[in-house]
């Protein structure tokens, strides 16, 4: 296919500073040239909007898709967690597909083109194999027990050996949590070669039950038959080690002088964490410190919708002292190098995937695009996955 080349008012590659009234030029699928706007070089004008990358929401579960509404978040985390057992329990394996389906439509309505999802079972495997998207499958593994976590682990073999990477989909693992993974279970999975997403420093009450085995989290293992304290961990750093290259999400109680290898990434989910009134996140001080953070919309058991660019609006409105440029690299280019897949996708960089946002600006804004764009209230009019575009507004350019 021949070139096309688009101008805009601002062009944001995430790498370099915003390009007031760039260019990006398109052929076969592929960015060929990010630059300054030339005379008569341009095919299509998109007039006053900013050009990013596509979206990178780096932490869902997409199978909790259907539970928007379902599970009421009260001060209790392992009561919530009962509602949303309660709610996996009584979702037929059609309904899940279903949901899935509409978790992903609803994430690339928002811009996101490419998504790291917590699966269990795998179970989003098939439908992000076919979407419009890239994607990585964290394959879920709980198992405190012995017999429980052997068990897993069989189950997980066999599912990773039918789920083989391709161009749009590769398999991770997502050893779940200090409180639901058996501590040579996580040795075990530390072995494996895969991208790699754990729960981690969540709660107070995980820490509690780290340190001196009591608190809530007793009950609730017990009230489900898989409580072996000797199983647990001894503390998160034990984990931290075990996976110098790890995702790990939320961290709200880990330390803020917690140290993290350059492979390892915080994924922080903005608004899950105030819907559950967590203390003040440590990510100012892991980003002074060079912690690359990323973002996610975790489940639609704790938030309203999977539109990644509204966790990064309202961590800016929630963090004043965080740079609006950090805020935009973490649904870009560090949620991408989180999942591996930083290479093809996460900035507007000649030879990567054209994957595409077109964001509206508020003209009586912020002349600052950066502050604009998380300052407005405005969502993508066009998305672009591979130089197609999955989503336009009524009216937006041909």
């Amino acid at each position: 296919m021949s070139p096309t080349t688009y101008t805009a008012r601002w062009i944001v590659p995430i790498d370099v500073p915003p390009i007031d009234g760039g260019c990006v030029t398109i052929a076969d699928g592929r960015i060929v040239a990010v630059g300054a706007h030339q005379p008569g070089l341009a095919d299509i004008d998109f007039g006053d909007v900013a050009v990013l990358p596509g979206f990178v929401n780096a932490h869902t579960h997409l199978d909790l898709s259907g539970a928007r509404g379902q599970c009421p978040i009260t001060g209790d985390f392992t009561h919530w967690l009962r509602r949303v057992i309660a709610f996996r329990m009584n979702r037929t394996p059609q309904q899940v597909q279903s949901d899935i389906g509409s978790g992903i439509a609803e994430c690339l309505g928002f811009g996101t083109t490419c998504i790291g999802d917590i699966s269990a079972g795998g179970t989003s495997w098939d439908l992000l194999q076919a979407a419009s998207c890239r994607s990585v499958v964290f394959h879920e593994v709980l198992g405190l027990t012995t017999e429980r976590a052997e068990g897993n682990l069989r189950t997980l073999d066999a599912d990773l050996a039918r789920h083989q990477p391709s161009d749009r989909s590769m398999a991770g693992i997502s050893p779940h949590a200090p409180y639901s993974v058996r501590g040579s279970l996580f040795g075990e999975l530390a072995n494996r070669i895969l991208p790699t997403a754990i729960h981690l420093g969540e709660t107070r009450e995980e820490l509690e039950l780290l340190r001196s085995h009591t608190g809530p989290f007793v009950e609730f293992l017990k009230e489900l038959g898989v409580w072996d304290a000797a199983g647990l961990v001894a503390n998160p750093e034990a984990i931290l080690h075990l996976f110098p290259n790890g995702i790990f999400v939320h961290g709200n109680y880990l330390d803020s002088a917690q140290t993290f290898t350059p492979g390892q990434t915080v994924v922080l989910c903005p608004r899950t964490h105030s819907a559950f009134g967590h203390s003040r996140h440590p990510v100012l001080a892991w980003l002074e410190r060079g912690v690359r953070i990323a973002l996610g919309t975790d489940s639609l058991a704790s938030n309203p919708d999977l539109d990644i660019l509204e966790e990064a609006r309202h961590l800016h409105a929630s963090y004043p002292e965080v740079g609006p440029t950090d805020v935009l690299r973490m649904f870009t280019q560090s949620g991408a190098e989180a999942l591996g897949l930083d290479a093809v996708c996460g900035t507007l960089t000649a030879g990567k995937s054209a994957d595409l946002v077109v964001l509206p600006l508020a003209r009586d804004g912020t002349s600052d695009v950066v502050q604009n764009i998380l300052q407005s209230r405005f969502s993508p009019t066009g998305v672009m996955w591979r130089g197609d575009w999955i989503f336009r507004h009524p009216g937006f350019p041909k």
